[in-house]
């Protein structure tokens, strides 16, 4: 999928959730000012899902040395590094919305695969601090990690049905 052909997906997204997410917020006290902010949550969370298809091994290098580079026509009002990572945990739950509402639809053929998710070495756990309490030492086929264990289940023409 093209950047602009993703753009127009989340940005469809978007428009339905937003008027939901917005009186949410409101609802709940978590917001209490409309003033828009440079980057619309829209081009949050494409930039976000395109990091992902663009296969770079870390944000940081992706958002400066990719994004402030060559997209700056595509995205004119981009921000910082420090603040575009500041503006990706008020994207956190639509952005979950949005891999919900991208499920496809059960054919009756499903597979499930599962892959670790390593938070760090094994040598590091008794230092760690980050997960601690929630992360847990797991094994796959391979060799014993410390993290989480991600599972997908597919169904037979590729679409997500559900992760856990």
């Amino acid at each position: 999928m093209s950047l602009l052909e993703l753009f127009c997906h989340v940005d469809d997204f978007w428009q339905q959730f937003s008027w939901f997410w917005e009186a949410e917020l409101l609802k709940s006290g978590l917001k209490q000012r409309r003033r828009a902010g440079k980057l619309y949550p829209s081009e949050i969370m494409t930039l976000l899902i395109y990091f992902h298809q663009m296969r770079y091994r870390d944000f940081k290098t992706y958002y400066t040395q990719y994004v402030q580079v060559y997209l700056t026509d595509e995205f004119p009002h981009l921000v910082s590094y420090n603040r575009f990572v500041e503006l990706i945990l008020s994207v956190l739950v639509p952005l979950c919305a949005y891999l919900r509402s991208c499920y496809g639809d059960c054919t009756g053929i499903s597979f499930i695969d599962s892959t670790p998710l390593a938070v760090c070495h094994n040598r590091r756990i008794p230092q760690h601090r980050t997960f601690a309490g929630i992360a847990q030492r797991g094994k796959n086929s391979v060799s014993w990690f410390f993290g989480f264990k991600l599972h997908l289940v597919v169904n037979d023409r590729g679409e997500l049905l559900a992760l856990g």
